[in-house]
């Protein structure tokens, strides 16, 4: 059988490690040989000791607007995919779905899959910017969602029945898989910490992710006698409209409301010092990290909206709240933290569920199984493997 070509376009270098590289990793063990197009951080030499080969991207950026540098891009691309070859071409996110599916359909790629992680920004955001893109970029996803030989994975079904009713995508072209996984060598069930408790958010600083409600949350509870230290842990994102500024989280941490840990590249000991975990986030499409934390058998706390209710399920292994609801987030960790029994349970349900559900071995197999319907090849011959 000749070794098929499998190219990834993903924005980040980061993103690729921490929610795609397992599904890579799998491919590469199935017999495919696999490509990523990104834009190159820390991670090129890591990713290439994976037997993935790169393409560094060097005019793609998630938020620009610029005539010239989306040309640039766009050109960048088509030398990518007119090199490479993919047989077939993997886009995930907004702006790569956009854009690689357009490169694919002028470069001929006969087969393309394209994930959403949620519908993003244009599309959750109540501002003036966001609205008036907003049709436009309906316009360019009904033209390259539709691809002769393809489909588009969404994580959630609310997700799936907005691209419907919205026309976005043809129901029978709509494949959920459910996040991308967890590894469960790596985050493995620890004890909690000795001492304070310790509430984590763990999160892109932006504020859509609730990073305010926390901090207010954090206020509330300190201001009521509760003994916690709460921790903020990820960077913000120049790249997005809605991150948090650094000099902001900074005088939250003079003021004494919150501790900020910034960008940590070894999780598992970061959920291991941890006691709750939460996420307060405005949209989501199923949040990795959620899914890592319930691994590592701790309770959640989490607004009540698709994508976290994928995990984060109420009375179970989580307590859920209001979007933008401080007081209701304050009310909830208060609940966790003055019972022990109940952080235990939620934990053990918690790391069941993920086991059940969404490992990642799972979503490899979902998704290669994926790749093989479409390549019209058999799927037990594209399992890796491992497996």
């Amino acid at each position: 059988m000749t070794m098929k070509r499998l190219l990834f376009l993903i924005s980040e270098d980061w993103y690729f490690r921490s929610h795609r590289l397992s599904l890579a990793r799998a491919a590469v063990a199935a017999g495919y040989e696999v490509a990523l197009a990104t834009r190159i951080s820390r991670y090129q030499d890591a990713i290439e000791r994976e037997g993935i080969r790169v393409f560094p991207l060097h005019w793609f950026e998630r938020a620009s607007t610029m005539p010239g540098r989306e040309l640039a891009t766009m050109i960048e691309l088509l030398r990518i995919y007119r090199q490479f070859r993919p047989d077939i071409a993997h886009h995930v996110a907004l702006k790569p779905v956009i854009y690689g599916a357009l490169a694919a359909r002028l470069t001929g790629v006969p087969t393309v899959v394209n994930a959403l992680a949620g519908l993003g920004f244009v599309f959750q955001s109540k501002s003036r910017s966001a609205r008036a893109l907003r049709p436009l970029v309906a316009s360019a996803m009904r033209f390259t969602l539709n691809p002769r030989k393809g489909c588009v994975i969404v994580q959630n079904d609310a997700d799936r029945r907005a691209l419907i009713d919205q026309a976005l995508a043809p129901e029978d072209r709509i494949k959920i898989i459910r996040g991308s996984g967890v590894d469960l060598a790596q985050f493995v069930v620890t004890p909690e910490p000795d001492g304070p408790p310790i509430v984590v958010l763990p999160a892109r600083m932006l504020w859509d992710k609730g990073v305010g409600e926390f901090v207010e949350s954090a206020r509330i509870l300190r201001a009521a006698g509760v003994q916690a230290r709460f921790v903020l842990v990820g960077q913000p994102d120049r790249q997005n409209p809605h991150s948090v500024t650094r000099s902001q989280i900074e005088a939250w941490v003079r003021e004494g409301a919150v501790e900020w840990w910034g960008l940590r590249l070894d999780m598992p000991a970061v959920l291991s010092h941890s006691t709750v975990v939460c996420l307060p986030s405005y949209h989501e499409g199923l949040p990795k990290v959620l899914l890592e934390a319930a691994a590592c058998a701790r309770p959640l706390v989490a607004t009540d909206i698709p994508g976290c209710r994928e995990i984060a399920r109420s009375g179970q292994n989580a307590l859920l709240v209001p979007v933008g609801d401080a007081k209701s987030l304050a009310d909830a960790i208060r609940a966790l933290l003055a019972d022990p029994q109940m952080r235990r349970d939620y934990g053990a349900a918690g790391r069941r569920t993920v086991e059940q559900q969404f490992t990642d071995q799972m979503v490899a197999e979902q998704t290669l199984g994926l790749y093989a319907r479409l390549l019209g090849m058999s799927a037990t011959r594209q399992m890796p493997r491992s497996a």
